[in-house]
């Protein structure tokens, strides 16, 4: 008896895309000899246990296994738990995140709501009892004590489990020390809310009061039973919550830290090293001007160390600000038209790099990720780079096309890679050639030492990936055609686009494009167009949407659409469009606005009235709404009248949305299901009971793709 093979829906549900299994979450210790990370035991299996490979002999060992510490318990995630991971898009189990001392000697970490440790050189692992349920614990950077958030309060403890107490209690049920607020963690990228000092004797804290936040309720209509959740949700010209920040001292001092919170009412960065001061960056709530701050400490009171302003809005990014070890500010800022890397005053990168992030900061230089700039000499479609960055000049350290990261410390370099060629990412230990220490290593390059073993289980095909430009504004587009496809037969469209900030899906990396390819093997011929208001390219490309998000990104799927024709088999007479949480806001727009462009959509988890979105995000592009209500109606997919500039002829739509969804609630499907409704326009909703923005369930997100493909065949009818 034969076993019939699992379909791609189903191991892509299965595998969560492919991604369990595969190695993540790296730290290196600071003397180069050992490289922690996380990895789950097979290509299927969700629950990560935490690996150590040792440097000089490439060995893996097992330093913490969640199954064994459970006693082979389910795990049972307490709420706060589940809101971060919401936030995260963290879909695995298991042990998801740990954090180390400075020594890379001690791990801790949370499991279903318990505090573990692990001694990273002996592989060892224990339980501490402490008051539950625990979130974010983090060593001092000596090791030896951790602090974690219960209840609302940060705690710390002894790292034997001796001295458990509270360094900070909630006075009521709308207080919390030392978690990141609801917009830092989904739009600012700041999951944390508390930071150890260098000298291991106090704490930077967060305190988030969400009293003035507005409360919405989140329901299981398929559960009548159950109560509805209460969610504090600062939506689009609403009240935020009221976020301060106090040094704690082991001892119980507390001092609270002095800024300007009406002006730059948002704590975006935070950053204690033994370089320099502690340093904030907060911003004003309009996002066009900021502070980089440093605290003293044993006062509280702050000093502008630089200030930032921006006609249009100032992005943030990962890594940055910091210190260099000689006490100079490293930041990322939009100079001169380019995205460049500056130490002090002094910008170090130029047009020809569009620095993304910084990656770490030594005595010799600042290694970043960045893409081509628009003065490259090549456009690099899709690839992001690891380069060495200092005053002599720029050094890539990656090589082959693709998208590259890293994490470096005590001379070496883990260098996660992934191409178009390759299913997997690739993670190599690399050894910093200066050091020496291995023979055949050239000076001022790099060895490789070691390779992280992958066991992410491989997809059975590799996507048909044309990457191109298209248009008179070089949109960087993605074409993936039928596997089989040998003739000029003109094929029905699929376009598959996020097409929307902080999304870029055009890379040249394998996995992001295996669905699209799933859907190409079916009988399309499928698009991803990062137009702009993507990620990627410059701030003049992103900040192209400002104000007027619906128009600039429709046109420029509609301009890439119709540039490919030409060098493509594209039958125009038949193209649809899907997309989830920004692309379905894009698919909704596409038939609504442009019936004689697009004949379907799938719109998935879109945002259709916009002053039910977040005010970080919202806010940022299109200004605060009761300033600037027409813009407001103007980009909506709906107002209170109902369909904005929904032309004939009407085209089928699957609107599709999860009922438990705290970020894009389902109100925003409801709300355009009843405005065509109130129109006449006949299409489909799919409500998906108890299930998040995210989608992580099995079941649910293999049918998703089978629906899918049911919808765009009656609507297309592809051969």
């Amino acid at each position: 008896m034969t076993t019939e093979p699992a379909s791609f829906p189903r191991r892509h549900a299965q595998t969560q895309r492919f991604t369990l299994g595969a190695p993540r979450a790296f730290t290196v210790a600071p003397d180069g000899s050992r490289v922690v990370f996380l990895r789950s035991a097979s290509g299927t299996d969700r629950a990560h246990q935490l690996w150590v490979l040792d440097v000089a002999d490439g060995a893996e060992r097992l330093a913490a296994d969640p199954g064994p510490l459970l006693g082979g318990a389910t795990e049972q995630l307490p709420p706060e738990e589940l809101a971060r991971r919401e936030r995260s898009r963290e879909g695995g189990a298991g042990i998801v995140g740990y954090a180390t001392d400075t020594a890379v000697e001690l791990a801790s970490f949370a499991l279903s709501g318990r505090l573990f440790t692990a001694e990273l050189r002996a592989g060892t692992a224990r339980e501490l009892p402490v008051p539950g349920p625990v979130i974010d614990p983090r060593p001092a950077p000596d090791g030896r004590h951790i602090a974690y958030v219960t209840r609302g309060g940060l705690r710390v403890v002894g790292a034997e489990g001796d001295g458990d107490r509270a360094l900070a209690a909630p006075e009521s049920e709308s207080v919390s020390y030392g978690l990141a607020e609801f917009i830092a963690a989904e739009e600012m990228g700041r999951s944390r809310g508390f930071w150890w000092s260098p000298e291991s004797d106090r704490l930077l804290v967060a305190r988030v009061d969400d009293t003035p936040v507005r409360r919405w309720w989140i329901s299981d209509p398929a559960h009548p039973e159950r109560e509805p959740r209460q969610v504090a949700y600062p939506a689009a010209g609403t009240d935020n919550a009221e976020v301060r920040l106090f040094v704690l001292g082991l001892d119980g001092v507390r001092t609270e830290v002095v800024w300007d919170r009406s002006g730059y009412p948002y704590l975006t960065r935070v950053h204690w090293s033994a370089a320099g001061a502690p340093l904030i960056l907060v911003q004003a709530r309009d996002q066009r001007s900021q502070l980089f701050l440093a605290v003293d400490p044993d006062t509280g009171a702050t000093r502008m160390v630089h200030a930032d302003e921006d006609p249009v809005w100032l992005e943030l990014f990962p890594g940055v600000p910091c210190w260099t070890p000689s006490g100079q500010l490293v930041r990322i800022a939009d100079e001169g038209g380019a995205r460049v890397l500056a130490v002090g005053e002094r910008p170090l990168t130029g047009a020809q790099l569009h620095v993304r992030a910084v990656l770490d900061v030594s005595d010799d230089d600042v290694l970043v990720s960045a893409s081509a700039g628009e003065a490259a000499a090549s456009p690099e479609i899709g690839e992001v780079h690891v380069y060495r960055v200092n005053e002599l000049g720029v050094e890539r350290v990656s090589q082959e096309p693709g998208v590259h990261s890293a994490v470096r410390a005590g001379g070496v370099t883990v260098l996660v890679s992934s191409t178009l060629d390759k299913a997997d990412s690739q993670v190599q230990v690399l050894l910093d050639g200066k050091r020496g220490e291995t023979g055949g290593v050239p000076a001022g390059g790099s060895g490789r030492v070691a390779t992280v073993a992958s066991y992410a289980e491989r997809p059975g095909f590799s996507p048909r990936v044309t990457l191109v430009q298209g248009g008179a504004r070089q949109i960087p587009c993605a074409v993936l055609m039928p596997t089989d496809y040998s003739d000029d037969t003109p094929l029905p469209v699929l376009m598959d686009p996020y097409g929307g900030p902080h999304g870029q899906r055009v890379v040249a990396d394998q996995r992001p494009h295996l669905t699209s390819q799933w859907f190409a093997d079916q009988g399309f011929a499928v698009i991803v167009a990062d137009g702009r208001g993507t990620p990627g390219r410059s701030p003049a490309w992103e900040k192209a949407v400002k104000d007027d998000v619906a128009a600039v990104a429709l046109q420029d799927q509609v301009d890439a659409l119709h540039a490919l024709a030409g060098d493509f088999p594209l039958d125009l007479n038949r193209v649809a469009i899907r997309g989830w949480s920004f692309g379905g806001y894009l698919a909704a727009l596409a038939v609504l606005r442009r019936p004689d462009v697009f004949h379907a959509g799938v719109v998935g988890a879109p945002v259709t009235d916009l002053r039910l979105y977040d005010t970080h995000y919202q806010e940022r592009y299109l200004g605060h709404p009761d300033l600037q209500p027409e813009v407001y109606r103007r980009n909506s997919v709906i107002d209170d009248a109902g369909l904005v500039d929904a032309a004939e002829p009407a085209r089928p739509m699957m609107i599709i949305h999860g009922l438990a969804d705290d970020n894009v609630v389902v109100a925003h499907s409801l709300r355009l299901s009843s405005a065509l409704l109130a129109a006449g326009r006949p299409h489909e909703v799919v409500p998906l009971s108890g299930v998040t923005h995210m989608t992580p369930q099995e079941t649910v997100a293999e049918n998703l793709l089978l629906l899918q493909l049911d919808f765009l065949r009656r609507a297309l009818k592809p051969a």
